[in-house]
């Protein structure tokens, strides 16, 4: 089987999360950053913590449905909300994340809406990528 490869190129300037730009190569995504009013900035535009959960949010969800169709199951809903926080410790000056994955899935019951999350979880090329402490929170709707 032949190996399929996409590579994104988005490229930051100005003042990166406060008050720069993310644009990408096709010009398709051009966006302009802040820090959120929660982490002490002016807010007002999106940030590269959104821009994660966005992009992990999507691929998890493309994980369930590849993890179903493995399985055999069939699903009448199902959506993905992904929280990133952004750590801060300020004696330290050390910044982390961690994240929830709240799936919602129907036509299901508890038990397989849980063993979908995890199947996903390990296929998932977020998951895989991103070493730090995550929760997967999934109901059934």
């Amino acid at each position: 089987m032949t190996e399929t490869n996409y590579t994104a190129l988005v490229t930051a300037t100005g003042g990166g999360r406060d008050g720069g730009r993310a644009a990408s190569d096709d010009g398709l995504l051009d966006l302009t950053l802040a820090v959120p009013k929660e982490f002490g900035g002016n807010g007002g535009a999106t940030n590269p913590e959104q821009l994660l959960a966005a992009g992990w949010a999507s691929c998890f969800l493309g994980a369930v449905k590849i993890t179903a169709a493995k399985r055999k199951v069939r699903l009448q809903h199902l959506a993905v909300a992904a929280e990133v926080t952004l750590h801060h410790r300020h004696e330290t000056e050390d910044y982390s994340l961690s994240a929830v994955l709240h799936l919602e899935v129907g036509g299901v019951d508890q038990k397989t809406a849980a063993e979908l999350g995890a199947g996903a979880h390990r296929i998932c090329p977020y998951s895989k990528a991103l070493d730090i402490p995550v929760t997967i929170e999934a109901t059934v709707a």
